[in-house]
């Protein structure tokens, strides 16, 4: 019962803060749309998903591209399709657990796959600051 608490209560902090990041008071705007938000996560989706497919397609092919635990993936489409989700998840949010590793042109994708996953969040910054600025300059 107290787990329940416990993780109630992690969701309502976590409520609290994306609320937060959308409200304004009566002297200023929000600090990120919420256009703007779900845009990147949609955006984020998308890419995930499109790399997580050209790894399955590939490996489908018989070009190896992701092994787990030295081990390259076998399995039926769904078993490949959502290992090769996951490695996608794990390189584009840079997190990089290493257990699902890329081998061959594997490695170029993934490469530039974290590419994207690292500039994004830069592209998002730039976006929500010009918003802002345009906002303000419009307040004037």
């Amino acid at each position: 019962m107290l787990y329940l608490l416990v993780i109630l209560f992690i969701f309502v902090a976590i409520s609290i803060s994306f609320s937060n990041v959308f409200a304004s008071d009566s002297r200023s705007m929000p600090y990120v749309s919420k256009e703007t938000l779900l845009l990147l996560l949609l955006i984020y989706f998308t890419l995930l998903i499109s790399f997580g497919l050209l790894y399955t397609v590939l490996h489908i092919e018989g070009i190896p591209v992701l092994v787990e635990n030295g081990v390259e993936i076998t399995g039926n489409y769904f078993n490949i399709f959502t290992h090769s989700v996951y490695f996608s998840a794990v390189t584009i949010l840079t997190v990089g657990y290493g257990d699902v590793t890329p081998v061959g042109i594997g490695r170029v994708i993934a490469m530039a796959e974290a590419l994207i996953g690292f500039v994004m969040p830069a592209a998002f910054v730039v976006r929500v600051v010009l918003h802002m600025d345009g906002r303000e300059g419009k307040k004037k």
